[in-house]
């Protein structure tokens, strides 16, 4: 299983005072030391985190293949193609959320996805699709192009924070999953279902499978069960806990759970 190490928030922390400190490049650096097998970071259009340089830089030192998390917006585009990634990811945006929720709309936005791919593949850029779990995106995604998918675990890690953590008893509770323990097992196995039936197809319709969004130390395990997904992309939670552990053995942690 190859880790992508989202390192978007340590540039949140040092955009919050407007100080290069902390050092995305040390950031980098200590995630390709630790044993990374890829960096991902996102470009938004609004910049929050990630910056115009950071991903020259970042593509220009990093020892391990760069993902790059974009939109469909043409101008982010052009700065994709141009920059050259080794893969790029399409993601949703909206200005107002706190981070990328849910799937990108393959059927909704399904000419400019088309569009964007071209653009991306003219360019020599492989892509993934950052989608929900459901046979009909995975053949939509297929149809359009894709080499790759990422499967969107925010219900699944949502599900299972509410089922096994204090997060119900917190300020930051998922008020829509607000069910009795009984109903939101009964969703998480049903979430979880909806992954792995997703990854099996995609996997049969010859597309590379990797997961991401709300993976922790606690929930990923049930993730590594499924066999066709090869990939996960995970930031916050190895940041989080760097907080306290440092940023190597964060990292270190997540490769010795994610090991297969």
């Amino acid at each position: 299983m190859k880790l992508g190490v989202n390192i978007d928030h340590v540039a949140v922390l040092r955009e919050a005072r407007q100080v290069n400190d902390p050092d995305i490049l040390q950031a980098l650096y200590v995630a390709c030391q630790s044993g990374a097998d890829q960096i991902t970071i996102h470009l938004r259009e609004d910049r929050r985190h990630i910056q115009d340089n950071d991903v020259t830089n970042i593509l220009q030192f990093s020892k391990v293949p760069v993902n790059l998390e974009c939109s469909i917006n043409k101008k982010i585009l052009d700065i994709v193609s141009k920059a050259r990634p080794h893969r790029a990811t399409l993601v949703p945006e909206k200005r107002e959320e706190v981070t990328t929720e849910g799937g990108l709309d393959v059927f909704a936005y399904e000419n400019e996805i088309s569009y964007a791919i071209e653009q991306l593949h003219d360019a020599i850029i492989p892509v993934s699709l950052f989608i929900d779990p459901s046979t009909d995106a995975i053949e939509q995604s297929k149809k359009l192009g894709a080499e790759m998918v990422e499967l969107h675990t925010g219900l699944f890690a949502n599900l299972f924070a509410m089922l096994h953590s204090s997060l119900p008893k917190s300020n930051h509770s998922v008020k829509e999953l607000e069910f009795p323990r009984y109903e939101l097992s009964d969703r998480l196995e049903t979430a979880l279902e909806e992954l792995k039936l997703s990854a099996r197809y995609a996997k049969e319709l010859g597309l590379e499978v990797a997961a991401g969004h709300g993976l922790n130390y606690h929930n990923v395990d049930e993730i590594m069960q499924i066999q066709e997904i090869t990939e996960l992309n995970i930031g916050q939670s190895i940041i989080a806990r760097s907080v306290f552990t440092g940023l190597r053995e964060a990292i270190q942690e997540m490769k010795r759970v994610t090991r297969r």
